[in-house]
């Protein structure tokens, strides 16, 4: 079987999809408050990005370890119709060759997502072979995000580093157990 260059994989129902974000314990504490994203702390006039592979956020984040601003993992559950609607809003974030900067700049004026993608992890932080997806969310497409997709926010830092635990003492094994499950998901780029 040929695994696609570019997938999402992702942990989803029906209704929704789980991405996942890093932050510091003051935006993370806000937005478990508050069942979102609230400003301040959080800053909705920066591009917030979100990842649907746990995994490459695991490698993003360096396990909830890089720096304080990224020691929070929070899972968020979000709307399917809402993610959906940002693939259907994004340009991609580099520019094409057949484009000058004048016309890239033009075009990405037009979209409020930003479409990046990624070599996938293995447990390790390894890079694997095919792309994972990550969406960088800015003006309407972040509105939109803290006011209508968020449907439930949770703090799984300690179960993050429960896993690079277990990892880092060779029970891999175990630590695989712990990973959400993850799925192609059903969405096609034309």
């Amino acid at each position: 079987m040929t695994i696609p260059n570019n997938q999402i994989r992702a942990y989803y129902t029906d209704e929704t999809i789980r991405i996942y974000q890093a932050y510091s314990d003051i935006i993370a504490d806000s937005a478990l408050e508050h069942g979102t994203f609230v400003s301040p702390p959080f800053k909705i006039d920066r591009m917030t990005w979100i990842k649907p592979s746990f995994l490459w956020m695991m490698y993003r984040s360096g396990w909830a370890q890089k720096d304080a601003n990224q020691k929070r993992i929070l899972a968020i559950d979000i709307k399917r119709e809402g993610f959906e609607w940002a693939l259907m809003n994004g340009c991609l974030s580099h520019k094409p060759e057949h484009l000058n900067n004048e016309e890239w700049k033009i075009h990405k004026s037009k979209y409020p997502v930003r479409i990046q993608w990624d070599p996938e992890r293995d447990i390790f932080s390894n890079p694997l072979s095919y792309r994972a997806i990550q969406i960088g969310l800015s003006e309407e497409a972040v509105l939109k995000y803290i006011n209508e997709w968020i449907i439930t926010i949770n703090d799984i830092t300690n179960d993050v580093l429960t896993i690079k635990h277990l990892i880092d003492t060779g029970d891999v094994e175990n630590a695989k157990k712990m990973l959400p499950i993850e799925k192609i998901y059903p969405y096609y780029f034309n």
